[in-house]
């Protein structure tokens, strides 16, 4: 049986939670037993699809994705990431976003990315019945905005709009928050002051769970943000598996008689 939100939204200030990113189905398949969160993120558009950023990202390249992994997988709660330009016009938009979301792929909660500013989106997809994982301090959706992929929380007004938009987030309803390349003592902050969990991704041990691209930490990224710990270097084992492929088959070793 699959963890459900309400089961995570309690693990406040308890086991931290574990959290990846997953984009198909080989993938989520290994994770599932492990982690309490499978996100499958807009973070595809860059990890799968080379893009710059996670601008671009459509509804059915989530739906493709989150499909894939919903359909791999048992345990763990599934949540997908609203791509931009699917939510931010309105409420109504953001609902009817996120219902063909979790109608067309079967994820258990929605991800969107905003604080203060996207709380009545947030309200009105959770009035509809759906889950809503929130995020705030960096937000990747809108880099641009922030000067590129900078830690956030380094000023004070930068500390209290992040405090303000997870709070906001919260009363919104939503049920744990991401808090993304923010500095430790507003992340710290920010995880004493709610009441749900929160899931850092570059924002200190502070937080009530962890969540990392499951390619960075697997090692298989040419950059990963400095924050990332690998935990293994599989595009040197990929690597090394296909040049001694290509060696045998140029040997005529492989395939054998």
């Amino acid at each position: 049986m699959r963890i459900s939100s309400e089961q995570i939204k309690i693990r406040k200030g308890q086991t931290p939670i574990v959290v990846l990113t997953a984009y198909s189905a080989p993938v989520a398949r290994l994770l599932d037993s492990h982690v309490d969160i499978l996100l499958v993120g807009d973070s595809l558009g860059m990890v799968i699809y080379g893009m710059p950023g996670t601008e671009a990202v459509t509804m059915e390249m989530m739906i493709r994705h989150g499909r894939a992994v919903v359909d791999a997988t048992s345990q763990a709660l599934v949540v997908i990431d609203m791509p931009a330009g699917s939510y931010e016009t309105s409420p109504q938009q953001a609902v009817l976003s996120a219902k063909r979301l979790i109608e067309e792929t079967g994820a258990q909660a929605v991800k969107l990315e905003g604080g203060r500013d996207r709380a009545a989106q947030i309200q009105a997809i959770v009035q509809a019945g759906i889950a809503v994982m929130g995020h705030v301090g960096l937000l990747p959706q809108r880099a641009a905005e922030f000067g590129g992929f900078k830690t956030q929380g380094k000023t004070p007004e930068q500390a209290e709009a992040i405090v303000q938009d997870a709070l906001a987030v919260q009363a919104a309803g939503a049920f744990s928050v991401v808090i993304e390349a923010t500095v430790e003592p507003v992340a710290r902050h920010v995880t004493e002051q709610l009441t749900i969990p929160t899931i850092g991704i570059g924002a200190s041990p502070a937080c009530d769970g962890q969540v990392l691209v499951v390619d960075d930490m697997l090692g298989l990224t040419d950059r990963a943000p400095k924050f990332v710990r690998r935990y293994a270097a599989l595009a040197t084992v990929i690597e090394d598996a296909v040049k001694n492929y290509a060696e045998e088959v140029k040997s005529r070793q492989f395939p054998a008689a």
